[in-house]
């Protein structure tokens, strides 16, 4: 015979619920003893959104096997100090964050390179390797696919949860409190390698003529060797990062 239990879940958890189970108590019905994590996720949450679980008022890790009539409440992030003392349900996130993100954030890739966060992103990346390469490298995978978030070797990730790529990296500085990490025209846009400044003279036979004659200040990438100057391209990405109202860095 089926056991029930009772789970709730907090604040944006929610979004991860069809509309007629937000905010409310969820019966779930199962056999066995089964871990809380597996529970968490046959309810549509995937296990890198949440940071606390607590039953019968008690915080527990995500491998407490489940009890007949348990009271489960699951917070995300921005609860954990209510539970100071709760289980860490995985290591800490390195800082700043690195990210690896899937096939169709291609603009949210460039956004966050452009700021200067080492982002990994690759058109033809299926989502087993998105997820052992973010295990491997420690990188948080950014995705609107909740099944990669559900597989096992994914530590970090966020769900995001609009499909405009302006909207994405607000979401993402505002969910990893990044305001104050931005190093903006630091790194490569199209490869994500770090970008140095280099003598004119160094790279002056990949320059167009008339950027020759204009032009003093000059970056390389280190990886795929791409050079950059401040033309009018320059100007609409400071003009974009601008726009974002981040604290004032050095640019």
């Amino acid at each position: 015979m089926d056991k029930t239990a009772s789970f709730r879940f907090v604040g944006a958890l929610n979004d991860f619920l069809p509309k007629a189970q937000k905010e409310k108590a969820i019966r779930y019905s199962f056999g066995g003893t089964p871990a809380v994590k597996d529970a968490i996720e046959a309810l549509g949450v995937p296990h890198p959104a949440v940071a606390v679980i607590v039953i019968n008022k008690k915080p527990v890790a995500f491998n407490y096997w489940l009890q007949a009539e348990d009271t489960v409440e699951v917070y995300p992030q921005e609860y954990p100090t209510k539970w100071p003392q709760a289980p860490k349900l995985r290591v800490e996130l390195p800082q700043p964050p690195a990210f690896i993100l899937d096939v169709h954030l291609g603009k949210l890739a460039k956004s966050l390179r452009l700021l200067g966060f080492n982002t990994i992103y690759e058109n033809n990346y299926d989502d087993q390797t998105i997820a052992d390469r973010a295990a491997a490298e420690n990188r948080v995978v950014l995705t609107r696919d909740i099944g990669l978030l559900k597989l096992r070797i994914v530590q970090w990730g966020y769900w995001l949860r609009s499909q405009n790529s302006e909207k994405q990296l607000a979401e993402v500085l505002a969910h990893y409190n990044l305001f104050n990490k931005v190093q903006p025209f630091t790194r490569c846009l199209m490869c994500n390698g770090l970008l140095l400044n280099v003598p004119k003279e160094a790279v002056l036979t990949q320059l167009p003529p008339k950027t020759k004659i204009y032009f003093q200040e000059f970056h390389q990438c280190q990886t795929c060797r791409r050079v950059f100057w401040k033309g009018s391209h320059y100007e609409r990405m400071e003009q974009y990062v601008q726009q974002l109202h981040l604290p004032e860095t050095d640019r």
